[in-house]
């Protein structure tokens, strides 16, 4: 129970991250205020449950496409966030696209760094 609420704690900051650097990176793309933390939360939660559902679909049709779930996923939780939370904006077919890559790349660095550091300060705290 406790790795499943740091990995849920670890992919928050993770798509966090993602999401203000679209922010920082497009023009089109708004992420505001305390609305923010509600937008990142309805962003994690919808690609949790979007991410498993497409993998089981790509497995079942065409293997092949197993590697672009992430960015449907990613891209449906963008979409879902920006309908039901005030917290994030996107205009622009193509800023759609770019964000939906851009959050997908650092959520993923994200994921993959975060768990690191966190374990690193976890080891030196055990040997002090």
């Amino acid at each position: 129970m406790i790795r499943l609420l740091i990995s849920f704690v670890i992919q928050l900051a993770a798509n966090a991250l993602g999401l203000l650097v679209a922010d920082w990176v497009l023009e089109d793309v708004t992420v505001s205020g305390t609305a923010f933390l509600v937008a990142v939360v309805i962003f994690t939660v919808v690609y949790a449950l979007a991410q498993p559902f497409l993998t089981q679909i790509a497995l079942s049709t065409a293997t092949a496409l197993r590697g672009a779930t992430a960015l449907v996923a990613t891209l449906i939780g963008l979409i879902v966030t920006s309908l039901l939370s005030d917290g994030l904006s996107i205009s622009g077919g193509l800023t759609w696209l770019e964000a939906t890559v851009i959050v997908w790349i650092v959520s993923l660095l994200g994921t993959l760094v975060l768990p690191m550091i966190f374990v690193k300060k976890k080891v030196e705290e055990n040997r002090a």
